[in-house]
Formats: C-alpha cells, sequence, structure tokens
C-alpha cells in the first residue's frame, strides 16, 4: 500500500534517546507550506511540546512545514527548560529544513519528569532532514512507538469535485489512553486544498467520532496531540463552505481515517487480549450516551471480566447506572456479540429484558466473552441518544508493562 502524500515527505533516524538504540526521531515534512489544525490534551499538566504548538498555531497556523517527534523523552513536567528546549528543537528543524523559524511543530512521548537530551537531539536533526522521502511514513511510525508493538498508518483517498485529494496518518498509543482527546500522538498529512477554519473544524469533527471515542485504561496523557498539515497540492478548488460536497467528502475521509488509526491504538494496547466495541443507544442525548459507553469503557470491573471471559453482565449496568445520566432500569435492554468478523461471530445474544436477566445459556455467553472481540450494546430506550466508544481489557501484562516501565 502506498502512503505517498503530493509534496511530503518522512524520515526517521536514530537519535540515541532510547535506550535501545532503536530509531527515535521522526519527521514529517512538506516541501510547501501548509494550513495546520491540532487538538490537544486537556490535561493541565500539559508538555512542553503541547504549550509549545498551542502558541505556534495561534501565532502562525497557515504557513507550518514539518513536524519534528521524539520518542524516549515525553518533555512533560519539565518547566521553563522543556519549553525553552522544545522551541530549540522546533528552530533547528526549521534552520535545516530551510524555512522560516516558525514553522515547525514538535511533538514527544516517553518518561514524564525528564529533560530532553538536546545535544543527541540537535545532533540528529541534520540527519532526520536530510533523510527525507517521499516513502518514510513507516519508518517514521517505526520511530514514534513506545510501548506500542507495531506501526500504526494509515490512507485515504477522497474525490473533491475534479480532484483527487489523498490523506495518510501515523499514530502512536498503547497506554495511558483515554479522552479528552486520547492518549497518543497522530500525524496526518493531506494534499486538500482547504482553509484553516475548515481544517480546524474537520479535525475537530473527525476527532470527536475517532480518537475521543477510545480507551485503553482510563488515563489521560500529558502529551496528547493530533496534528494536521494541509498543502493544497491536490489542485482541488478550495474548500470554503462547510455546507459543500467537498468538506462533507473531506470530513467523511478523515473522519475513516481517524477511526481506524484510533481503533489500532486500542489493539495494540498495553496487554491487550480483547477488544471490546461499547454501543449505547436510546439515552436522552448523545452526549448522555457517550458519557455512559465511557463510564462502561473505563470499569476496571468490566474490563476485568472481559479479560477472564467472563460474562459477567451486572458489571456493565452497574457503570451505566453510576455513569451520572438519566436512566429507568425497567426499560434497559442488554446485548452482546462476539467475534472479530461474520464468519466467527457466535450471534447477538440478549442478556437482560426491561431491567430483568433473561433465562439465556450461560455457555453461549461465556464463549462470546471468550472471544478476541467483544460487542456489548445497552438499550436505554429513553431518546434518540447514541454512541460507540472502543476499549479493551485489562490483564496480567498491562499491570507488569506499568509496573516497571521506567525500570
Amino acid at each position: 500500500m502506498s502512503f505517498i502524500v503530493k509534496g511530503f515527505d518522512a524520515s526517521a533516524v536514530a537519535a540515541g534517546i532510547k535506550k535501545s538504540g532503536a530509531p527515535d526521531l521522526a519527521l514529517v515534512a512538506s516541501r510547501v507550506p501548509c494550513r495546520a489544525a491540532a487538538v490537544f490534551t486537556r490535561n493541565l499538566f500539559p508538555a512542553a511540546p503541547v504549550i509549545f504548538d498551542r502558541q505556534l498555531l495561534a501565532f502562525n497556523p497557515d504557513s507550518i512545514y514539518a513536524v519534528l517527534i521524539n520518542a524516549g523523552c515525553a518533555n512533560a513536567c519539565t518547566g521553563a527548560e522543556g519549553t525553552a528546549n522544545a522551541r530549540q528543537s522546533s528552530e533547528q528543524a526549521s534552520l535545516h529544513l530551510g524555512a522560516h523559524e516558525h514553522s515547525v511543530l514538535v511533538m514527544s512521548t516517553g518518561v514524564i519528569g525528564v529533560q530532553l537530551p538536546m545535544e543527541k537531539l540537535l545532533a540528529a536533526i541534520p540527519k532526520v532532514v536530510e533523510t527525507l522521502t517521499p516513502e518514510g511514513w513507516t519508518a517514521a511510525a517505526n520511530a514514534i512507538l513506545t510501548t506500542d508493538t507495531r506501526p500504526k498508518l494509515a490512507t485515504r483517498t477522497v474525490t473533491l469535485g475534479d480532484a483527487r485529494g489523498v490523506i495518510t496518518g501515523i499514530a502512536k498509543g498503547a497506554g495511558m489512553i483515554h479522552p479528552n482527546m486520547a492518549t497518543m500522538l497522530s500525524v496526518i498529512a493531506t494534499d486538500a486544498f482547504i482553509t484553516q477554519p475548515l481544517l480546524q473544524q474537520a479535525l475537530a469533527e473527525a476527532n470527536e467520532l475517532s480518537f475521543n471515542r477510545i480507551s485503553v485504561d482510563g488515563d489521560t496523557s500529558t502529551n496528547d496531540t493530533v496534528i494536521v498539515l494541509a498543502n493544497a497540492l491536490a489542485d482541488n478548488e478550495e474548500i470554503v463552505e462547510a455546507s459543500s460536497a467537498d468538506y462533507i467528502a473531506f470530513v467523511a475521509a478523515l473522519t475513516d481515517l481517524c477511526t481506524e488509526l484510533a481503533q489500532a491504538v486500542v489493539r495494540d494496547g498495553e496487554g491487550v487480549t480483547r477488544f471490546v466495541t461499547v454501543h449505547v443507544r436510546g439515552a436522552v442525548s448523545d452526549a448522555e450516551a457517550h458519557q455512559a459507553a465511557n463510564t462502561v469503557a473505563t470499569s476496571p470491573l468490566v474490563k476485568t471480566a472481559c479479560f477472564g471471559g467472563d460474562a459477567n453482565w451486572g458489571r456493565i449496568l452497574a457503570a451505566v447506572g453510576r455513569a451520572g445520566i438519566q436512566v429507568e432500569p425497567e426499560r434497559c435492554d442488554l446485548f452482546i456479540d462476539g467475534g472479530p468478523d461474520a464468519a466467527t461471530r457466535r450471534g447477538e445474544l440478549q442478556l437482560v429484558a426491561g431491567g430483568v436477566p433473561l433465562p439465556y445459556s450461560e455457555m453461549a455467553a461465556t464463549e462470546i466473552f471468550a472471544q478476541p472481540e467483544i460487542d456489548v450494546r445497552v438499550e436505554l430506550a429513553l431518546g434518540e441518544g447514541a454512541a460507540t466508544v472502543w476499549t479493551s481489557d485489562l490483564s496480567y501484562e498491562y499491570v507488569r508493562i506499568n509496573g516497571d516501565y521506567r525500570t
């Protein structure tokens, strides 16, 4: 599969930040200036790159050339020195790209509370610039991994009038995954021609239905960032109206790409053995449905039941009941299904009707919960509100990984 986007290059090198010596510095760059949009963590201890990028985009959202990403050090909770290091990294990358000094956004991932090894990082910047290539997406996706076990890449094409646009993205994330937005880093590049305000609106819409709908462990990171760069080289007529067919098509393609990347983060979550989809339907609003689905998705009791293959459905309803939304138990129905595709699904099984358990087969329920993919559907019968959240089980391996993360 080709991930090439017209006018964009990517690369990766080993800067020596990771103890393993693996590649740990990635660069995604455009040969022409881009309009940029981003969404960031809502954690009130934002990392230095988040602080820097917010300031840079407030000052210059219309002439960004690149995103520089390091793995192995989060540059979070590092004070004024950390912010200065983020700025210096950006300025040096801009210099070596031959771009103006306010043109490179930065991302970091790794251990919190450690300063970036700037001597190593600055020495590697010329190398990562020199190795830029249109085919460098896979290398860049591998370089930004931490506890991830595999790279996450996706691409889409979209018809924009008489032109064909391309959207390609990479992401990383395996632990400390939870909305607002969701704990991860992602860089997305497109050759579409779109105004910067509409690019920001499109990302916000796509993010709400993708990266904001996943959870691995309920912890929101200090570094969460999704950035989209658009360089206008697709030669489509500029997208200037949110009501236009081109905007609607662009948002649909961007949402689809972001959903694939978001689900890939959950599937590669730390210690994950089950991929769980939680649907809540019939809530009084979409917001309440999302709140309920998110509560189920982050419940340690639900997640451990999934890991153990135990169809302990009472934990699901208990989570809905404490979600802080409107619920009438006598209206509630609960269904489960399992299997990664139609060929392996056991068939949907209803466990509860009107808040009361049905005489279902315990063996059938256990078989569903033993599948690598589990669907849970809660029907509240109170309104039209609906939401879907993707989550995972909670395993011994998750505890092991995070028990010795720094050692």
